[in-house]
């Protein structure tokens, strides 16, 4: 799966798990709501059918008026009676901060009835029974309601992923032609650009003929084509090929890619200086190494002004390339590591060689700063 439908992916499901759940909880909470209140309004109609019991056994107490009244008490529930004027008569509790015009009341899970009495009996104008609230249908409603939004999260991503990939399938498939297309494009460039370099250094070396400066136009251009083709084969072939990684020696290597770019060097007339170690040596694969060197040089180079300077400058911790081109904003800088991003439209290129950069230091887990200042130049440094 490429990067980019990956992003697209994801954000699709974001998005899609977000909406979707959000909606789902707001109809399960009403749900739960609703049936919590059923469960409560059962409670209530218990508690109401114990104070009509109750209410039934104080009426026989009333007509019959024994010399030895005993207040009915159960253990399913505690009651209370009050007066007219809502003073405490008697009972097996003595409620507090209670409400007599509301039937039923909830407080501290505990659930009060509240009956009014008429006519009296035995001088009682209020009965109020007090129950604790049954909490375990509720709590079996919760740990459903629960289990059943995480069940309702999993087949919902399994879904939005689906649904993800079906959406994202014409992308995919543009992506994987534009890829054929680079691969078979790189492939047949591959053998004219290889036999122009060829025949140059051969005329070159075998002729001192007229026409050095045209043929140097022609090696620049060819080399910079060639450094293309390496660049797009190496994006398409990151992924899948093998890395040779074993001990390179970093300074024969950077001395042999600026030597690759002295024609370049010499066509704007930049001013080169180098400082290179000798024998500087890292775990690292060459292929990477070369593309890593070229592109950070390359870049000094294309974005540098006639006449300017480069410096190259190379040690045991570190690389740096400095030139004295036209710069960048800060703002430019974290673009220029987003393939196909460029900060500057105005020269060539198609936004890839600090891609690479970036992917190769990630690899390494190496470190890069980048100092720049709009038309006073940039420069770049790896530390390992």
């Amino acid at each position: 799966m490429f990067q980019s439908e990956k992003k697209s992916l994801f954000r699709f499901l974001v998005i899609y798990l977000i909406t979707t759940m959000a909606l789902f909880i707001a109809a399960t909470t009403l749900y739960y709501n609703y049936e919590k209140h059923r469960l409560l309004d059962t409670q209530r109609d218990a508690i109401k059918q114990d104070g009509e019991a109750l209410l039934i056994q104080l009426r026989k107490l009333h007509q019959t008026l024994p010399d030895n009244i005993v207040y009915p008490v159960e253990s399913s529930y505690k009651s209370a009676i009050f007066d007219i004027d809502k003073n405490y008569i008697f009972g097996d509790f003595r409620p507090k901060n209670i409400k007599f015009k509301t039937p039923y009341q909830i407080k501290d899970n505990t659930l009060y009835h509240v009956k009014s009495i008429e006519p009296y009996y035995l001088g009682t104008a209020y009965l109020i029974v007090q129950k604790p609230i049954n909490q375990v249908p509720i709590q079996k409603l919760l740990k459903m309601t629960l289990l059943f939004l995480v069940i309702a999260f999993f087949i919902f991503l399994i879904l939005g992923y689906f649904l993800g990939r079906l959406f994202t399938a014409p992308m995919r498939q543009s992506f994987e032609k534009m890829n054929q297309f680079i691969q078979d494009t790189t492939h047949e460039l591959n053998t004219p650009i290889s036999t122009i370099l060829t025949n140059i250094e051969l005329l070159d070396t075998l002729y001192d003929c007229e026409g050095k400066q045209e043929r140097k136009r022609i090696e620049i251009a060819s080399k910079t084509l060639s450094r293309l083709y390496d660049d797009m084969t190496y994006l398409k072939l990151n992924h899948e090929h093998h890395r040779d990684i074993r001990l390179c020696n970093i300074s024969n290597l950077l001395k042999e890619r600026i030597l690759y770019f002295h024609a370049m060097i010499e066509a704007k007339k930049i001013v080169l200086e180098t400082n290179i170690d000798k024998n500087i040596s890292l775990m690292i694969d060459e292929n990477d190494a070369i593309r890593l060197i070229d592109n950070l040089i390359s870049n000094a180079i294309k974005y540098n002004k006639q006449k300017g300077s480069l410096e190259i400058v190379l040690d045991e911790n570190h690389l740096s390339v400095k030139d004295s081109g036209i710069g960048m904003k800060p703002n430019d800088i974290e673009k220029i590591f987003k393939r196909f991003e460029r900060s500057n439209k105005s020269e060539g290129g198609f936004g890839i060689g600090m891609d690479i950069v970036s992917q190769i230091i990630s690899f390494y887990d190496f470190k890069i700063d980048i100092k720049s200042k709009v038309r006073m130049g940039t420069k770049v440094s790896i530390t390992w």
